[in-house]
């Protein structure tokens, strides 16, 4: 009786053990299974978070291009009105005074020489040494004539005025007058920010932006920052350089004193420039994959 149930027992756990195993085999199979599509999930993700990453960081052709336009056509665009520069106090001028009496006119010499000075060749740094500063009143002090106003007014217009006021002293006398401290200062995003100080009567944006060497890959063209004092008020320009209507904008000639800041574009903020972020992603997914691979 015994072994009678004994061997149904055997049977019974011999009839059940295969499906019981089988199922066993289906649910680990099938865990598995969704184990390494999740994993395969998960690496895209990863791929994909990283390619939107470095898509995102890179500077594009377009962020580097000045004057963008569509049409590449000959353009023309009026020429853009300035006007001239007024004196404002602490400004430096060069004075030379000089007439036919040559020993007349020395007493009007800082140097005593009565040989007549190139004022379109001097330098600025030199044209310093024999300047006159403007005081706060406007007024400059000059030897024999004294005080005298040039604050508010044109370099053209204070040597029209000097003149007028030496002709009892000098026979036919010439005077001409520069502005010393024609100064601008770039910063931000250039490759050598710096003050660069030019001669001409006549200079745009873009030659100061040459002087500085130039935007960095990573500045901002479609936003320049132009700080200007004009009577007594600082005024912030916004400047959009990619745009070819700036060529007849009123502010494409800097005026002495200008400061132009070129700002960082967002993509910066990560600082990624600063080492071979292409070599880091490939790093990476070099590595994630290898690990899916092992894995």
């Amino acid at each position: 009786m015994v072994i009678c149930q004994n061997i149904e027992r055997l049977v019974f756990f011999q009839s059940n053990f295969p499906s019981r195993f089988i199922n066993q085999r289906l649910v680990v199979n099938s865990l598995r299974k969704q184990q390494k599509e999740n994993s395969i999930g998960n690496n895209l993700c990863v791929h994909l978070c990283l390619l939107i990453f470095s898509l995102s960081s890179c500077v594009t052709h377009k962020n580097l291009e000045y004057l963008q336009i569509e049409n590449e056509a000959l353009h023309r665009y009026s020429e853009a009105t300035v006007d001239a520069y007024r004196l404002q106090p602490k400004d430096e001028l060069y004075i030379q005074i000089s007439s036919l009496d040559d020993p007349s006119a020395r007493i009007f010499s800082s140097t005593g020489s009565t040989s007549y000075v190139d004022v379109g060749a001097i330098q600025p740094f030199g044209a310093s040494l024999l300047s006159y500063v403007i005081d706060e009143k406007g007024y400059v002090e000059l030897p024999v004539i004294g005080q005298v106003e040039v604050g508010d007014k044109t370099t053209k217009e204070v040597s029209a005025h000097i003149t007028k006021l030496v002709e009892k002293i000098l026979n036919q006398p010439m005077v001409a007058v520069k502005l010393v401290n024609r100064r601008v200062t770039v910063i931000g995003e250039v490759q050598r920010p710096g003050q660069y100080i030019y001669s001409r009567d006549k200079m745009t944006v873009y030659d100061a932006l040459g002087l500085a060497g130039d935007i960095t890959d990573w500045g901002d063209r479609d936003e320049v920052l132009l700080l200007r004092n004009t009577g007594g008020e600082n005024l912030r320009i916004p400047v959009d350089l990619t745009n070819p209507d700036f060529l007849a904008s009123n502010y494409l000639y800097v005026c002495p004193n200008d400061v132009i800041y070129v700002k960082p574009l967002r993509k910066k903020f990560w600082g990624i420039n600063r080492f071979p972020y292409e070599i880091l992603l490939s790093a990476l997914t070099a590595g994630i994959l290898l690990y899916s691979v092992v894995k």
